[in-house]
Order: C-alpha cells, then structure tokens, then sequence
C-alpha cells in the first residue's frame, strides 16, 4: 500500500462563502490546465479533508506518480490558499535532495489544485517504529542521521519545518532498502537567521518550549528531533498527560527521564546525544550540523568525515566550471521561471544581502555561506563572485544568483530549454549559427572565445548548435537527467509547435493555533 500525507484545512466552516469566486486562487499551480491531458488516474491512495490522492501515470513514460488533488471548495480564506502555495513554494526550493519527497509539477484547474509527487511505497516511519516497539541503537543512529541530515538541508536552505515527527517521514519502498523522505512541509516557513516566529503550531508531543513560548527558530526542529530519537529509543515520548494542556505543562517543567528502564542499557553517548538536543534552553542546544558530527551518530551511523558543504556552495561551484553560453542559458531559463519556483532562492538571496541593495558583494556572500556551515577560502569566495558576476560588476544581482543557484531538475523540463534556446536562435532556424553565437556573448564578454564554445557544444562538427546539442551541454552535469532529456527529445517534433513559457494555520487534528 502506497502512503502520501494529507494535509488538514485550516478551515472549519463547510459552506463556501459568498466572495469565494472573486478569491484569487489562479497562479497558484505551475500549469493552469488538466492535469488528465498528462495524466491516467488510476485507484485512491487516501484521503483527507483537503482532497484525495490517486495513484497516476504518465501518459507519455507510463511512469508511477502519486497525485495530491486539493479542492479549492475547502480553500475559504486567503490564507488557506497562501498555505498551499507556501507548500509547493517550498518543496520546489528543496527539490533535488534524495530524503525529500519530489514534486514534479502542479496544475490547477477550475475545482483543483494537483499536486504530482513522487510516491512512497513504504508506508510511515511511524508504523516502522510501532512494529519494532523501538530500534537499536545502530539503527536509531541510521535513521536519526538521515532525519537529521534532512533538516539540516532545509535550515542550510532558509527552511523552518515546524512539523517534524515519525508520520511525517515516509519509506520509498517496503523492507530494509527503504530510504527515508521527509513530507507534508504544510507548515513550515522560509526563515532568516536571527529572526523569530510566534505562531504556537506542531503537534503537542513535539514541540519546543519556545514555541509554547511564542519566540523561536531553528532550533525548534532540533527539539522535534530529538523527541522523535527518544521515541525511537525507548517506544514513548520524553514528555506526555492525559491532556494538550498536561503535555505542554511537562515540555517547559517536567524533568527529563533518561532512568527508568530502558535507558539503563542505552550507550553513555546515546544519551548524551538526546540531552543535548532536548535541552530547554534553544542557545545551548546542538544544530543540526554539530548533529551530524556527534560521538554518538559517527560510531553508530553513518559517519561523515568530509566537512559539510551545503547545497547552495554546490550549485555555485558546478556554476563555475560552465562555458559562458550555458551561464547565459541559465539566465535566460531564471528569468522565465515562474514566481512559485523562485520563492525559496528569493529569500536565500535576500538573506544574504543584508544592506538590501539589491546585490551581493563577496563581503555578503563569504558571510553568508559561513553562517550555512561552508568552511571555504578566500580565494575560492572571489574565484565564485568572478564566475557568477557575468556583468562584470563586482556584485551578484538577483538574475544572476538565480542562474548559480538554480537546481539541474529546472533542465527536465523541455518547455525551460526550448525557450532558452529559442533566446539564441533569433532567425527561428532550429540551430545557434556562429553569428547568433557572436551576437549574444558581445554583450556579455568582447573577449569570449566563440569557437571554444562552438568547438565544445557541436558534437557534430557543422558549425552550428542544434536542439539537441544544446540540450547535452545544458544537462551533461547530470547523466541520469541526461538520458532523461534524449529520451524526451523524441517528443518535440517541431520546435515552432511547442508553447514558449510565460511568464492552516493548522493540518493535523493535534496541532495548535492559537
């Protein structure tokens, strides 16, 4: 049986007020037309007082998605409907990471707003802790790195979840090759470091003192973590009553039982590891990068011992090594990404320019990524600023940050390439001619060397860039989404026929808004 989260709407009120039609729920989704042109809808995975989720194939790959379908009936308020796009806002900002659940793409029609999400065959984390009563050690270790691994990603990315706890973890398939991904992000926040948040939601067994309190950050996470280790450990929750009211009372006073049986025969370092990340006190507990670098998590799990790099230093490094015809592509791609796509880079982007210029200097930009845990020199800060700054301004401006920090999964999509390719193509000819090459690099650069690019891009030797040329050099970062692209290839017929692109508080019944 196939397991995807539903989220639970905010509102209560089953009658659909009078303003509804007049509420602006268009633009939510990436594509506003019938997810049943793309898709055959096959049986119902589950339900929730959102919508419902149908097992879907492509009609074009035959590939297996799971479709999330959100009626908009229940989307009263404006706030329920900025919920839902927050929610495809952020799972489009984490995309790429393997212990995250993937969505491909959303569509809206005149009822529904269609999530397509990757499926998870497994089931719950939460069922897989039930029936095993608790894990072993090594195994606590294994599945805490992987969760913990998760939520550094998000918070390295400008990523509050909010909501962490078992049953919003899922397993890719049954048995032991399962892999662990991290779901239902309903409420969770773009977040800036040194900033706060006072809304009191989560679900009472998991959440942080502070946020009882009305005043956290990150660290709340770290709290839901460590709940969801103790459980792990020992079958029950460090802070429980008979009532919301008793639990929360136990999360800001009760003391922490690491005693009582079984907790006699869990490792020193094992609780340690737990006291650490259930300390009251948000300044003094552990991140999730001092986490992962544990005694207890390298012995038991998987150790790393290769310095994190986040996501983001990624991207920008692959930048780097890319001829200046793929930068301008990217740009081009950037500029024609729909706001949805770009809400989480917008925030990173505006975390680090802290004057609020408009770009980034190698000042920010060096600060910004040691506040995300990147250990890097100087000269590689500069050698990155060089290669990202194709204006030439000694500044990254916001299109260019976006093309650097733009994920490989923006190049699947043949609708994002053919509009950058179109972009060099000025006489519609199907190919990028020397000329039109010269044309587009004179604005950037009088001194790139043209026939260096043509030399590495035309594998055929005519002189000349055809759509598919292109599409190789786009993707040649990634062989799988490579294979990807050939395969699609074979779709685009004629270049011309193919549309350009235009431009709850509250979800589980033992959440709390107050």
């Amino acid at each position: 049986e196939i397991t995807i989260k539903m989220g639970i709407c905010l509102s209560s009120d089953a009658s659909v007020p009078a303003g509804y039609k007049a509420m602006k729920v268009a633009s939510v989704a990436e594509k506003l037309s019938d997810v049943r042109n793309d898709y055959n809808f096959d049986k119902v995975l589950g339900k929730g007082n959102f919508g419902v989720v149908h097992l879907v194939y492509h009609k074009t790959t035959g590939t297996k998605w799971a479709c999330k379908s959100i009626s908009k009936r229940k989307l009263l308020t404006a706030e329920d409907v900025e919920d839902v796009r927050r929610e495809i806002e952020i799972m489009t900002h984490l995309a790429g990471n393997k212990n995250v659940v993937q969505l491909k793409n959303t569509y809206e029609d005149k009822n529904y707003i269609h999530l397509i999400m990757e499926p998870c065959f497994g089931g719950e984390l939460f069922d897989r802790i039930a029936e095993a009563g608790h894990f072993s050690e090594r195994k606590a270790a294994e599945v805490m790195r992987t969760i913990v691994s998760v939520v550094h990603h998000c918070h390295t990315m400008n990523v509050i979840h909010r909501d962490l706890k078992p049953e919003n973890f899922l397993l890719s398939e049954k048995g032991p090759t399962g892999i662990i991904k991290a779901t239902d992000f309903g409420l969770s926040r773009f977040f800036h470091i040194g900033s706060s948040l006072d809304e009191i939601v989560g679900s009472p067994f998991y959440v942080a003192p502070e946020v009882l309190k009305r005043n956290y950050g990150l660290e709340a996470d770290i709290w839901s973590c460590g709940v969801i280790l103790y459980i792990i450990l020992c079958g029950w929750p460090p802070f429980h009553g008979d009532s919301t009211q008793q639990i929360f009372k136990n999360i800001l006073s009760a003391q922490l039982d690491l005693r009582s049986d079984p907790w006699g025969r869990i490792s020193a370092e094992g609780k340690d590891c737990v006291r650490r990340m259930l300390c009251r006190d948000p300044k003094k507990r552990l991140t999730a990068e001092q986490l992962l670098v544990h005694p207890w998590m390298r012995e038991n799990g998987a150790a790393l011992d290769d310095p994190f790099v986040p996501e983001i230093l990624t991207r920008m490094r692959t930048f780097t090594k890319m001829n200046h015809l793929k930068k301008e592509a990217l740009k081009v791609i950037a500029r024609n990404m729909p706001s949805v796509e770009l809400a989480g880079m917008r925030e990173m982007f505006q975390d680090m320019d802290k004057d609020g210029s408009g770009s980034i200097t190698v000042d920010e930009l060096r600060e910004g990524l040691r506040k995300k845990g990147a250990s890097i020199a100087f000269n590689e800060i500069q050698k990155i600023m060089d290669n990202i700054d194709i204006n030439g301004n000694s500044n990254i401006d916001y299109e260019e940050f976006l093309a650097a920090t733009m994920h490989i999964n923006k190049l699947c999509r043949e609708e994002n390439m053919i509009s950058a390719f179109q972009y060099f193509d000025k006489d519609n000819s199907g190919f990028i001619t020397r000329d039109e090459l010269i044309a587009a690099m004179k604005d950037v650069d009088v001194g790139i060397n043209v026939d260096q690019i043509l030399q590495e891009v035309d594998t055929n030797g005519d002189n000349q860039i055809d759509y598919e040329e292109f599409c190789k050099m786009m993707r040649a970062t990634d062989f799988d989404k490579l294979q990807a692209a050939t395969k699609a290839l074979k779709y685009v017929v004629d270049i011309e026929d193919v549309p350009r692109v235009s431009d709850n508080q509250y979800l589980s019944q033992f959440s709390v808004v107050e």
